[in-house]
């Protein structure tokens, strides 16, 4: 008979840590997100942060902001939520107003991103010019020589433009635009149908995507930020936040430990060695 196998069990997270992450991620009903300039400070404060997500998965989320409590769950019919409509809107408006990173980033992740953390993002996940015929598809690459010609467009525009007629091959070709942090949404619009306008990152955020970051600061700066926000961090939470591998969250993590901001009490489980008082 084979020995049994040990499960190591999962660590809980203190209701100490749940109350400051409370405070910092806004799951508080006097600090909960009304408008967009509020959800601009939120994605400033904790650096990167999911759209819908909301208390089923880790991490901060402008959904969970704007309702401003820790236990919310979308419902299934999110067109009549009006919380799920107002993150919607707010979502919007960003895209709009350009002051922070919004796109589709790895594994499928719906993010936002403060100016400050695009180059350690782009450091692990982006595709600069030199690397495209090596690392892109003949698809994305049809469509990103479209955009660099006409630097903004609306979907069916660069549909017909980029040669990709194919919807879902158009839709798959910028999805990976969007995740080698090349092409971003600028715009939407629902009338007279909806659709998304197309432009480059690097139109409005040149200065941060040409910053070159070697790919252990990124790591270690990914890392910071989350616990800085988080308070702790258990085995998984990082990589499943920010679609990191967990060995390269793990470095991240041992980087902070080496210098001093972490401490590591049991395996994978990392806090912040000084916390701010709340």
């Amino acid at each position: 008979m084979p020995p049994e196998r040990r499960v190591r069990p999962k660590p809980q997270i203190p209701w100490e840590i749940e109350e400051y992450r409370d405070e910092r991620w806004r799951r508080e009903g006097t600090r909960q997100i009304e408008t967009a300039l509020d959800a601009e400070r939120f994605i400033d404060e904790v650096g990167f942060t999911a759209c819908l997500g909301d208390s089923r998965q880790p991490g901060p989320s402008l959904y969970v902001a704007v309702c401003g409590r820790r236990d919310a769950i979308k419902p299934r019919n999110v067109q009549k939520d009006p919380e799920a409509s107002l993150t919607w809107v707010l979502k919007d408006e960003i895209v709009a107003r350009g002051k922070v990173y919004y796109a589709k980033l790895a594994r499928g992740k719906t993010m936002f991103l403060a100016p400050r953390m695009i180059p350690y993002f782009h450091a692990i996940w982006g595709v600069r010019r030199s690397e495209e015929k090596r690392r892109l598809s003949r698809n994305a690459r049809a469509v990103v020589n479209v955009l660099r010609k006409e630097w903004e467009m609306c979907t069916a525009d660069l549909r017909q433009e980029s040669g990709v007629k194919d919807r879902s091959a158009f839709t798959r070709a910028v999805d990976e635009l969007q995740a080698a942090m090349i092409v971003m949404p600028s715009e939407v619009y629902y009338q007279p149908k909806f659709t998304y306008v197309w432009t480059l990152g690097v139109g409005r955020f040149s200065r941060e995507l040409l910053r070159r970051v070697s790919r252990d600061t990124a790591l270690r700066e990914i890392a910071r930020c989350f616990l800085a926000g988080a308070g702790m961090t258990i085995p998984g939470e990082l990589a499943r936040v920010t679609g990191l591998s967990r060995p390269e969250a793990g470095r991240g993590n041992r980087a902070l430990v080496a210098e001093g901001f972490a401490t590591t009490p049991a395996y994978g489980v990392y806090h912040l060695a000084n916390p701010p008082r709340t």
